[in-house]
């Protein structure tokens, strides 16, 4: 941040911004502080008023080595939450350091610091170092403005290179990222992180407790039967078949547990992440090529978290592809990871509800909580943008798509994971040609206008909302209503009932509505 003080001069500090929103953490990986509030600090901050807040502890979370060929962002991110959330991180700042990060790009930092809320902690914040600088420069910002942000942070001893001493911190942990492995997370938090060659067998152990008890149904004759409920230390067990699946009325197919209704591209900093989107586009050319398609009972979608990804998919041919596999784009933003997939297929729906099927979503969200996704789904697992193509085509948590094919091609051979995955090289190279400054200046020069959408809403003027009464969508809230100017005398709240009472969870604390309510007796 930088401004004129009263004799002129330019004056630079850096600046700490508070958010409504969860997702205000991935400011971290640029070096920029700031952390998501509730609504009554926001607003006392829009009123000028401070945010009060003990100094919180620092966590160092120190990178070395250099992530292998075929590992993703979201292979990282999912490691360094699983890692966060066992140190307990809850309230505390964590900021990252170490050689290591001479390997991640911003956008890879950004997808880690987007992540705090996930591993518990206020922020997850990233040093100014060159990529820094790099990444400013290639989004289009104002080369003067890139030279400031480079001489005041070397002014102030904040500017990070490979030579710089480890920062102090209260405590530390660290991470070798050579030994980061594929990986996805569920089937209901995200840092219940599992490496993709367990994923299957992972998911037959988890099925009981997510049939919720349901008994085993007997499909086959006895003598053919395989059980869907693996125990203890047992492998995959590979897909069930087609023909034993349960129908769905009116379609060619069936549906059984573990198999994936929805594969959803979203989320904001996987999907603005170059690597892993052009990785995505890269596999959905591959298979397409080899004749693969999604499985037909799969909901695919692809909600970029800015326009300049339809800019470098489109022209690097990416888009073409993943559209042919059904991952058209649906919008911009947050989608499938907030619960907004929409409604499964009223058949499809149907035939899990009267079967109580546990099926599967794969989602590059950040968050799979139980519930959230969607409300025919039980087990939801959050995996990287091409690891979601990949299980588009596979259709079901029962396969180990590290060893067994997603399907047959065209020519009539089974088609594995490592034939479609593309390498860091062609990745790299897509980037470099296809993702401009230019695209950023484009789509964010006049960025508030909006498009022609936007511009065609009728608004009236005025310095208050216009509450529209026949709105099933934003509607005045009632608090103010009967409110005069002298408050009323303090009353006791009697008979009050319990709203909702929650699990014990690092990111959802136990909320107790009538703990403090007079005649409230729980039951502790």
């Amino acid at each position: 941040m930088w401004t004129k003080d009263e004799n002129g001069e330019t004056v630079a500090y850096p600046d700490t911004p508070v958010g409504t929103d969860s997702h205000t953490t991935m400011v971290n990986g640029m070096a920029v502080l700031g952390w998501g509030v509730g609504g009554i600090e926001a607003e006392a901050a829009m009123l000028g008023q401070p945010i009060t807040m003990l100094i919180p502890e620092v966590v160092g979370f120190k990178m070395t080595g250099r992530i292998n060929e075929g590992i993703t962002a979201t292979d990282l991110v999912l490691t360094v939450t699983e890692m966060l959330r066992k140190k307990g991180v809850v309230g505390k700042f964590v900021e990252f350091y170490g050689p290591g990060l001479d390997y991640l790009s911003l956008e890879d930092r950004a997808t880690i610091a987007n992540m705090a809320p996930e591993y518990g902690a206020t922020c997850g914040y990233f040093p100014v170092d060159s990529d820094t600088l790099k990444y400013l420069t290639t989004s289009g910002r104002d080369p003067q403005r890139v030279a400031l942000v480079e001489a005041y942070s070397r002014a102030q001893g904040m500017f990070r290179e490979t030579s710089s001493p480890d920062p102090v911190f209260t405590s530390t942990l660290e991470l070798d990222l050579s030994t980061v492995v594929p990986s996805l997370s569920g089937p209901k938090r995200p840092q219940d992180r599992v490496a993709l060659k367990d994923a299957a067998a992972s998911f037959a152990k988890a099925l009981p407790e997510l049939a919720g008890g349901r008994a085993e149904r007997a499909r086959l004759p006895a003598d053919k039967q395989e059980s869907r409920f693996v125990d203890e230390g047992a492998t995959g067990v590979g897909d069930i078949p087609e023909e034993t699946a349960f129908p769905v009325n009116g379609a060619e197919y069936g549906i059984d547990d573990g198999h994936v209704v929805i594969a959803a591209i979203t989320s904001c900093t996987n999907t603005s992440n170059p690597s892993v989107l052009v990785a995505a586009g890269l596999v959905a050319r591959k298979a397409r090529a080899l004749g693969l398609n999604s499985k037909p009972r799969v909901k695919t979608s692809l909600a970029p978290g800015s326009q300049v990804v339809t800019d470098y998919l489109t022209a690097a041919g990416l888009q073409e592809d993943l559209d042919a596999l059904g991952f058209n784009l649906v919008g911009y933003g947050c989608t499938t990871c907030i619960g907004n997939s929409g409604p499964l297929p009223q058949a499809i729906s149907d035939c899990i509800n009267e079967n109580k099927l546990v099926a599967c979503s794969v989602l590059s969200g950040n968050r799979n909580f139980e519930g959230r996704v969607n409300p025919d789904v039980r087990a939801n697992y959050t995996a990287s943008p091409p690891l979601v193509v990949a299980y588009a085509l596979a259709g079901s948590l029962n396969v180990d798509v590290t060893t067994e094919p997603l399907g047959i091609g065209s020519n009539g051979q089974p088609v594995y994971l490592k034939d479609i995955w593309p390498s860091n090289h062609e990745i790299a190279e897509i980037v470099r040609k296809h993702v401009t400054a230019e695209m950023f200046r484009a789509r964010y020069s006049d960025v508030f206008k909006g498009d022609t959408n936007w511009q065609g809403i009728a608004v009236d003027g005025g310095e208050t909302y216009k509450w529209n009464s026949s709105s099933t969508y934003v509607q005045n809230p009632p608090y103010f209503e009967g409110m005069s100017m002298e408050p009323k005398p303090i009353t006791n709240v009697e008979k009050a009932k319990v709203l909702a009472l929650f699990l014990d969870s690092d990111h959802h604390r136990p909320y107790f509505p009538g703990r403090f309510v007079q005649g409230f007796d729980p039951g502790w």
